[in-house]
């Protein structure tokens, strides 16, 4: 009960500010709620399957399909796969909406926006993971990491490429079905997780005209991309000759 005062919480209040910043925006801007319909459907989801009946019968019915003895670290390394796409697709001069400085901006802002969201929440939940490894299970850290990159990669390529486009969810995706494979979470941990990171990010992105600062706007060889890994910042350089 606690767990879901505190994420219903969350929920209206993004969905008060998001209806209240929605007025301040400039002409065609104004598509702020439409975007959020997606990661608020996502986080409501979760919010009504955790520690339901459905979840856990959803739960031994995904480890009767790959057995109790599943374990991979893949999924250490997918959550990251997005971030590593913006580095080749910027190496290889795939056109993007923005400027390799502005992606990386926004994509650090909003990676580390939803590690801190996804900690605050997890510190405040007590929620014994599946394999009962620890007591932080909700929201799913991973997952959220994953879909707060992918959906930069989709904002950057939706109007030039959608296979580029959507594969950044594809790899999210991927990562949150391993963690439900691995034992790590439930699908609730998983739902609720991809909601913070794709909400962090659309609105991220959406308010990204209110710091447009560049001071590599001229510079067209030059690519930096931000690392983001258990609490450590880092950055992928990049230059073409």
């Amino acid at each position: 009960m606690r767990k879901n005062c505190i994420l219903l919480l969350v929920f209206f209040t993004l969905g008060n500010l998001c209806a209240q910043t929605d007025s301040i925006v400039p002409p065609g801007k104004n598509k702020l709620l439409k975007r959020t319909i997606l990661p608020l459907s996502l986080l409501t989801t979760g919010i009504l399957l955790s520690d339901s009946g459905f979840e856990i019968s959803l739960h031994e019915t995904a480890q009767g399909w790959v057995g109790n003895d599943f374990r991979t670290h893949l999924d250490d390394y997918t959550r990251y796969a997005p971030v590593a796409t913006l580095v080749v697709a910027n190496v290889a001069g795939v056109k993007a909406q923005h400027h390799w400085f502005d992606q990386t901006k926004n994509l650090a802002v909003s990676m580390i926006l939803t590690d801190v969201f996804t900690r605050a929440i997890k510190n405040s939940v007590v929620k014994y993971r599946p394999d009962r490894s620890n007591d932080n299970a909700f929201p799913s850290g991973h997952t959220s990491i994953a879909f707060a990159s992918g959906a930069a990669v989709y904002e950057e390529y939706k109007g030039t490429n959608a296979y580029l486009a959507y594969s950044g969810f594809g790899f999210a995706a991927v990562t949150g079905g391993l963690r439900l494979f691995n034992n790590k979470h439930y699908i609730s941990d998983i739902l609720v997780g991809a909601g913070i990171g794709i909400l962090v990010t659309r609105l991220v992105y959406h308010f990204d005209y209110l710091f447009k600062w560049n001071p590599f706007v001229k510079s067209k060889n030059i690519s930096l991309i931000p690392r983001y890994s258990d609490g450590s910042v880092g950055l992928y350089f990049s230059k073409s000759f």
